[in-house]
């Protein structure tokens, strides 16, 4: 994994088999039989074959519709850009281009609003802004020392940068392409997560063990709270009211109130819990516990946690379909990617990727998982499968493609618009 930050199982088979015994009649009635099996056997062929045609075959790509993955490569001091449009017609060459950017490019970041990739260098300090229409890198806005992550605005109109050698927060007016504030927080901010309606920025303090919370209209700290050892990944909820605080420091994930500004509880989860992955519908977080191979389940209702499951060797990262049914989880240490399903609560099936699986991101239309393999500089190209009975064809996720990009890719974000428009 990369260094910034300290920071799943072997495959799953299901076999089935079934064996038929005749008994002895006459020649005749066994060839009838026979016939009659094999004449459903072709019947049953088609009706799969045009099924798996009808639900693979989708429209092409509306005139002026554009999609890119974006990933940072570490060690290449680049941004590689993938054409996901081509993913159905020609899956062999998604690969467009590289753009060279800063020194250690860590965190990228989407603009909501407009047609704009945001990248934090951690080694050179500074934050690259990439026109996605022409995928060309625009501008460049020097910012402190040693940022990882970019967090954009609902509005689109900023971007809020932690920066953890400097202890403090660059606010960027997107528009104007320019600094327009430096807050000062706590020790080692490593990440600013804007809430969803946009009026707050938290940052974890990760030296010393402490959120702030900024308002983000003020552009001042609200309020300091103390939360669990190394408060490092967060997720807030969509209604604004909560944030919780992943702590590798302690094994525990701290639940914080954002209309009070006060702690309410801590809850202990597995070991070196390092990832948060919030469902769509905020009702649950998944918390990737690194040292222990498994993942705990938090209610956000009641400060909770539902229990803790083994996933894979080192989980990581995590991401949830938007209809809330599955949990993708990469395993760093065994090479692939865990499926959950949600409701039925059990693990459906793994797919083997490149040499350690880190960031995730789904495709606009979820038909395809996207997969940084830190160690082996490829993407992961996993066809997803959606249907109601999630685990009924769960055999049909596999792996069709992997795509060399940089050494050490470390973050992905994919953006989907039209010519001209969002």
């Amino acid at each position: 994994m990369p260094d910034r930050f300290h920071h799943p199982s072997a495959s799953l088979r299901a076999g089935y088999g079934t064996e038929i015994t005749e008994n002895s009649y006459s020649k005749r009635l066994r060839a009838l039989r026979v016939s009659v099996v094999n004449n459903f056997r072709l019947v049953l062929a088609l009706l799969l074959l045009v099924s798996a045609t009808a639900c693979n075959q989708r429209q092409p790509p509306a005139p002026g519709y554009h999609e890119y993955a974006y990933i940072t490569n570490g060690k290449s001091g680049s941004v590689s850009v993938l054409d996901l449009t081509q993913l159905e017609t020609n899956p062999s060459r998604l690969y467009a281009k590289t753009i060279t950017v800063g020194a250690g490019p860590t965190g990228v970041a989407a603009n909501p609003r407009r047609n704009e990739i945001y990248v934090a260098s951690a080694d050179s300090n500074n934050v690259s802004i990439i026109d996605a229409e022409r995928n060309e890198q625009v501008a460049v806005i020097g910012v402190h020392r040693a940022p990882y992550y970019v967090s954009v605005s609902p509005d689109g109109t900023r971007a809020y940068v932690a920066n953890s050698g400097s202890a403090n927060m660059s606010v960027i007016d997107l528009g104007k392409r320019a600094v327009i504030a430096t807050i000062r927080v706590g020790g080692a901010p490593g990440l600013a997560k804007v809430s969803p309606d946009g009026k707050l920025v938290v940052v974890s303090n990760r030296a010393d063990n402490t959120v702030s919370i900024v308002d983000a209209e003020k552009l001042a700290v609200r309020s300091t709270v103390p939360v669990c050892k190394q408060p490092q990944d967060m997720a807030v909820l969509p209604d604004n009211s909560k944030v919780f605080v992943a702590c590798p420091g302690s094994n525990q994930v701290a639940a914080v109130d954002l209309k009070s500004d006060r702690l309410l509880t801590y809850l202990d989860v597995g070991e070196l819990p390092v990832y948060l992955t919030l469902k769509p519908d905020g009702g649950e977080l998944f918390v990737s516990n690194f040292n222990s191979n498994n993942f705990s389940i938090i209610e956000t209702t009641t400060n909770e946690v539902g229990g803790s499951y083994l996933i894979g060797d080192q989980p990581t990262h995590g991401v949830v379909t938007s209809d809330n049914a599955l949990l993708y989880m990469s395993n760093f240490a065994s090479d692939a990617v865990s499926v959950y399903a949600i409701d039925e609560g059990r693990v459906i099936g793994a797919v083997q990727v490149g040499r350690h699986p880190d960031a995730l991101a789904l495709t606009a239309d979820e038909a395809h998982l996207l997969v940084l393999d830190s160690a082996s500089g490829d993407v992961a190209v996993i066809r997803t499968v959606k249907t109601r009975q999630n685990s009924k064809i769960s055999a049909d996720r596999a792996l069709v493609n992997l795509v060399p990009v940089g050494s050490q890719p470390n973050d992905i974000v994919v953006k989907a618009f039209k010519s001209g428009g969002r």
